[in-house]
């Protein structure tokens, strides 16, 4: 038994991905795709997912810690279950033979330790607040130096203060509590997760906005943020022609656009460089 999967393991979960991989196996999307996501909405590209048949990629209702900042970046998944002793009795042993010195109540560290540089932490922790909470500040901020991102964490937080103070991450949480994380096991890292009522992979890109956030399959990213950036651009046409009032809404807010009104967008497209 190991911590996490194997190289082939993982690659074999993620085999519709045929660029470069971390040395885990995880998909490696490259990073001018991350920065193209990080001005798109989760309506801009959730259409490539939806007609791709990935219904269950998206997770609304949450609580941030910095609401005016987007988080962009690749998943390191994790799931915490109610602790069994048995099980945690094997994971310990596992992680003290693999080189992570661990205890049956420090497990959360062993998540925090295996980010990199725009990676998210993406954590089902079952919804658990009390007695829930994976990171304080101090876990927080290792995040914030080690990333440059944040983390999704399906359950609680603590120290909230000082994690609002970090200058480069944002988390996405379901609650606060100052209780420690207790009576938890660590079932495994970078394995399929759920997250409320959207499934994770290890090497999704992670897009947290207002909205929601978004689990993009990694095949998928690039033509999400391709089609992002087109709608983008429409959006931007629609909505200053309706503001100039040259087309009314029932114009402008249809699936396909009367043939005159296209020509005025392309102009207009070509126009804007």
């Amino acid at each position: 038994m190991h911590i996490q999967p194997g190289l082939e393991t993982i690659q074999a979960m993620t085999d519709q991905w045929h660029g470069d991989r971390f040395d885990d196996g995880r998909p490696r999307v490259p990073d001018a795709v991350l920065e193209e996501l990080r001005t798109a909405t989760i309506e801009q590209v959730w259409q490539v997912l939806w007609d791709a048949g990935y219904e269950h990629q998206f997770e609304g209702d949450w609580l941030v810690t910095h609401p005016g900042r987007r988080l962009v970046g690749r998943a390191v998944t994790a799931q915490f279950l109610p602790r069994r002793p048995d099980l945690d009795d094997v994971m310990v042993e596992t992680a003290n033979r693999e080189g992570r010195p661990t205890r049956s109540d420090n497990q959360n560290w062993l998540v925090v330790e295996s980010l990199v540089d725009g990676d998210v932490m993406v954590v089902d922790i079952f919804g658990k607040i009390y007695e829930g909470t994976v990171i304080g500040d101090q876990l927080g901020t290792a995040i914030d130096s080690k990333t440059k991102a944040g983390a999704v964490i399906h359950g609680g937080i603590r120290d909230l203060e000082g994690i609002t103070s970090l200058s480069n991450s944002v988390v996405y949480y379901r609650g606060t509590d100052p209780t420690p994380i207790r009576k938890v096991t660590l079932a495994g890292l970078n394995i399929p997760v759920r997250i409320g009522g959207a499934t994770a992979m290890p090497g999704d890109v992670v897009l947290g906005t207002p909205a929601g956030v978004l689990f993009i399959p990694p095949h998928l990213a690039e033509e999400a943020a391709q089609q992002g950036a087109a709608t983008r651009r429409r959006d931007l046409f629609a909505k200053g022609r309706l503001a100039e009032g040259r087309y009314s809404t029932s114009q402008i807010d249809v699936e396909i656009w009367a043939e005159d009104i296209e020509i005025d967008y392309l102009s207009w497209s070509s126009a804007q460089g």
